[in-house]
């Protein structure tokens, strides 16, 4: 099973993307099984926080150029018109899903990267909250190398969490980025020797979960959704994931743990 999906006893789920062969580039049907794990972790009240790596050496390269571009490519006109919405059983929207693009996911999700973060992979790491490499792993929107077009959510993210003139030395050079470089840029947390890094991911992971579930996820919510309006709905959005996490078990908890001088149990609720 190329995408591995365990859930840990602390909360946690580990993403696993396992196709060295190609690089782990993935055909429809493994877009399918990606898509698939994140709804699967979104609708999971007893996983809070998501930690998505590749096997060692490899993240993720995007879309197989040998298989599903091909494709792709030959349906281009029919999918555009909506004539064509499914190719061999597999939705064609699992593949802007499986890369978080227009996905309501407001856990938290930490990526473990060490090795090819590019296309497809830069695409899904622009729907990625904290963001780990080691310091053998590269980055690149290397759609326009091959005539193609990153239609996956980096055109529309990547210049919203970079500087421009960082966002478009992605975008518009194509190339492969080494990650101290990415870390210059800004589309790092941090860089790590390699075998470090899914380590630190969990840790990461771990730090996030000594807050309370329902702050951290209101949190991210309200800036995922406030980043599409204006400031003024921004504020509206705030104010209303405010009165809900104020209202919460949660809310009580916390104050009460802090004034007996012990670790929050939180309750999610």
């Amino acid at each position: 099973m190329p995408i591995h999906y365990e859930p840990r006893d602390d909360h946690v789920l580990l993403i696993t993307i396992d196709r060295p062969e190609r690089r782990n580039a993935l055909d429809l049907h493994h877009f399918r099984d990606l898509a698939r794990a994140w709804r699967d972790f979104r609708d999971d009240d007893d996983l809070w926080v998501a930690v998505v790596t590749g096997v060692e050496g490899a993240f993720m390269s995007g879309a197989d150029l040998k298989d599903y571009i091909p494709q792709i490519t030959a349906l281009a006109e029919r999918i555009g018109s909506g004539e064509v919405t499914e190719i061999d059983g597999c939705r064609l929207s699992d593949g802007t899903e499986a890369v978080l693009r227009n996905v309501d996911l407001y856990k938290p999700v930490v990526a473990a990267i060490d090795g090819p973060c590019v296309a497809g992979g830069m695409e899904m790491l622009g729907g990625v909250d904290i963001r780990i490499a080691s310091d053998r792993a590269t980055f690149g929107v290397l759609e326009p190398k091959r005539g193609l077009f990153a239609g996956g959510g980096t055109t529309a993210r990547l210049p919203r969490q970079l500087p421009y003139a960082a966002a478009m030395e992605f975008l518009l050079l194509a190339e492969e980025v080494p990650a101290a470089r990415a870390m210059e840029l800004g589309l790092l947390n941090a860089v790590v020797p390699p075998g470090d890094v899914l380590d630190t991911a969990l840790d990461w992971a771990n730090r996030i979960l000594a807050n309370g579930p329902l702050a951290v996820r209101a949190t991210k919510e309200s800036v995922v959704r406030g980043m599409k309006g204006t400031l003024r709905d921004a504020y509206k959005i705030e104010s209303e994931l405010s009165q809900m996490v104020f209202a919460s078990e949660d809310a009580k908890e916390g104050p009460r743990a802090f004034a007996e001088k012990r670790p929050p149990r939180w309750r999610n609720r």
